[in-house]
C-alpha cells in the first residue's frame, strides 16, 4: 500500500504546487522616439506629461539611464537585443541588422519562444532591411503602418502631415508614380515639408493616435487568452517633424519656451564631436546656413513640448485600458525613450553626439513587486533592459548579452549595478568616439577605427585622436573639456584603463558569437 500511496501523494503535491504557482506577469513596452527627460517626473516644470508621471508614481524612475548610441537604429538594436553597437554592427540607419548579425534574438522573440503571446505596432525595430524579418520573428500580431486604424473622417497622413498643401503635393507625386521615400522627401522639402504642424485635428488623424487605437485592440484581444502577453507600442513623437493636434500646442505659451543657455561648441573639444544637424535642415522652413533664429528656436521647442504632450496623451489612454480591464495588478509597464535630443545646446539640434543631451533618456518601470514612487540615480544602459525583463518574468537570461539586470534595484536590494555607462558614436574619416559616463564625469576617447564593423580589441594609445572630459558637478552645460588639464591626468588614466577593459571584454564576447 505504501508503494502506491507515496507516488500518489507526491503527484498530488506536485500538481498543487503547479496550480498555485504565481502567474507570469504581462508586459506593456512603450517605446518613445527622441524623448528627452523633459517630463514632469524628471523635474521639468514646463512639461505637461501627467500620464508618464503617473507611471513614475507607481514605479521606479531611472534618472541616469543612457543610450548606447544616440540615434534610432543602433539604439533600438541594443535595446531589443542587449548588445552594444560594436556587437550588433549597426551604427547607422542603413545597415541591414540581420544581414550583419543574423544570429541575434530580440527579447520579444525570446519571450514568444518561452510561452508569451506578443503584439506590436508603431515604430519599434529600426534596423533597416531586416525589420520585416525581425517583426515576423518577434510578434504573433504585428500591424504595419499602412494598416493602422486612422480616423476615417480624415485622409491618411501625407508622410507625417495633414496640412492641405503637403497633402496635395504628396498625392501628386503618388499619381506620377513616385513611391521611393527619399525622392518624395527631396521633392516635398522644396516647400511642403515643414518642421512643425499645428492643426485642429483628432489624435488619430496622426500615426500615434492610430497606434494607440491598435494597441488598445491588442490589449483587449490578448487579455482574453490564457497566455501571458507582451505588448509593445512605438510612439513616433516627439521625433521631427513636430506634428501634434492644436490642443497640445495650446498647453504651452510660446514665450515660455526655454531657450538653450549655452549655444557654442565646448572649449577644448574636437570639432567632429558635434555635427551640422542635417536632419533638421532637411525641412523646408529651416535654412541650410547659419544658426536657427531665436523665434524659430522657440517654435521648434514649443513643437517639441507639444509633441511630447501628444505622445503622453496616447500613453494615458492605453494605461486607462489596462486599468479598466483590471490588468495593472499583473502587468509590468516599461517606458523607454530611445535617446535624447539637442534643442539648440552647443549650437546643434537633433541627436548624433556623445553628449549628455543626446545620450541621456528616460527609463521608467512600474508593476507588481516594484517599488512605488522611487527615483534612482543608478547608472544604467539600455542593454540592461532585456535581462531585467527576463528576471521579472522568471525566464532564464540568454548567455553572452551585454546587459546587467537592474531587477535588484527596482526591488530595493541594491542601489547600483554599474560604475559607469557606455555610449559610442562614429564620425566621418574612420573615427569612433567612446563615452564613459559615471556619476560626475563624462570621458570621451576618439579613436582611429577605419572599419566600425570591426571594433578595436583594446585601447591603443597610438590610435587615440582626441579626448574630452566634462565635470557635471561644476559644468553641467559641458562648456569646457578638461581633458588637457594637468590636474585631471590621473582621472584620464583611470578612464583609459576602464575603456581598455571594456574593449577587451567586448572582443571576448564577439569571439563567442
Amino acid at each position: 500500500m505504501k508503494r502506491i500511496l507515496l507516488p500518489l501523494i507526491s503527484s498530488v503535491i506536485a500538481l498543487t504546487s503547479i496550480s498555485h504557482a504565481a502567474p507570469k506577469p504581462n508586459f506593456l513596452i512603450i517605446v518613445v522616439d527622441d524623448l528627452k527627460p523633459n517630463l514632469g517626473c524628471y523635474g521639468n516644470k514646463i512639461a505637461q506629461t501627467p500620464n508618464i508621471d503617473s507611471i513614475a508614481k507607481e514605479g521606479v524612475t531611472f534618472t541616469s539611464a543612457y543610450a548606447n548610441q544616440a540615434v534610432c537604429g543602433p539604439s533600438r538594436c541594443s535595446f531589443f537585443t542587449s548588445l552594444r553597437p560594436d556587437r550588433t554592427k549597426v551604427h547607422d540607419l542603413k545597415t541591414n541588422f540581420l544581414g550583419v548579425s543574423p544570429w541575434v534574438v530580440s527579447f520579444p522573440e525570446y519571450f514568444r519562444k518561452n510561452g508569451y503571446v506578443t503584439a506590436g505596432c508603431g515604430k519599434l525595430f529600426h534596423g533597416g532591411k531586416g525589420d520585416k524579418i525581425m517583426d515576423k520573428r518577434a510578434w504573433d500580431i504585428h500591424t504595419e503602418k499602412s494598416d493602422l486604424p486612422y480616423n476615417k473622417n480624415y485622409p491618411r497622413p501625407a508622410m507625417f502631415y495633414q496640412n492641405k498643401a503637403t497633402q496635395k503635393a504628396y498625392n501628386e507625386l503618388k499619381k506620377r508614380g513616385v513611391t521611393q521615400y527619399r525622392k518624395i522627401v527631396n521633392t516635398l522639402k522644396k516647400g511642403n515639408y515643414p518642421s512643425t504642424e499645428c492643426l485642429d485635428v483628432p489624435d488619430d488623424a496622426y500615426i500615434d493616435g492610430a497606434s494607440r487605437v491598435q494597441t488598445i485592440r491588442n490589449i483587449e484581444k490578448l487579455s482574453k487568452g490564457d497566455k501571458p502577453f507582451l505588448i509593445a507600442v512605438g510612439i513616433s513623437k516627439p521625433h521631427l517633424p513636430f506634428v501634434a493636434p492644436k490642443k497640445y500646442w495650446d498647453l504651452y505659451k510660446r514665450e515660455d519656451m526655454p531657450i538653450a543657455k549655452y549655444q557654442k561648441p565646448a572649449k577644448g573639444a574636437p570639432d567632429y564631436a558635434l555635427h551640422t544637424w542635417g536632419e533638421l535642415k532637411a525641412y523646408s522652413d529651416i535654412s541650410s546656413k547659419g544658426p536657427v533664429p531665436l523665434e524659430k528656436q522657440r517654435e521648434l521647442i514649443h513643437g517639441y513640448y507639444a509633441a511630447t504632450s501628444y505622445a503622453d496623451a496616447q500613453i494615458g489612454m492605453i494605461l486607462d485600458t489596462l486599468k479598466k480591464k483590471d490588468l495593472l495588478k499583473n502587468t509590468i509597464v516599461v517606458l523607454w525613450g530611445d535617446h535624447g535630443w539637442h534643442l539648440g545646446d552647443h549650437g546643434v539640434w537633433c541627436k548624433h553626439t556623445n553628449y549628455e543631451q543626446a545620450t541621456h533618456a528616460p527609463l521608467i518601470i512600474a508593476g507588481p513587486g516594484i517599488e512605488k514612487g522611487k527615483q534612482t540615480p543608478a547608472l544604467t544602459e539600455f542593454v540592461d533592459i532585456f535581462p531585467t525583463l527576463c528576471d521579472l518574468a522568471g525566464l532564464k537570461t540568454p548567455e553572452n548579452l551585454d546587459g546587467i539586470s537592474f531587477a535588484p534595484i527596482i526591488h530595493g536590494k541594491k542601489d547600483h549595478i554599474r560604475t559607469f555607462a557606455i555610449s559610442s558614436y562614429p564620425r566621418y574619416g574612420g573615427k569612433m568616439g567612446y563615452a564613459l559616463r559615471d556619476k560626475q564625469y563624462r570621458y570621451v576617447a576618439w579613436v582611429k577605427n577605419a572599419n566600425p564593423k570591426k571594433p578595436l580589441t583594446q585601447l591603443e594609445p597610438s590610435k587615440i585622436l582626441a579626448e574630452e572630459l566634462y565635470d557635471y558637478a561644476s559644468d553641467p552645460l559641458e562648456t569646457q573639456s578638461l581633458a588637457n588639464n594637468p590636474e585631471k591626468k590621473s582621472l584620464i588614466k583611470k578612464f583609459r584603463s576602464e575603456l581598455d577593459k571594456h574593449l577587451k571584454a567586448q572582443a571576448e564576447k564577439i569571439s563567442r558569437q
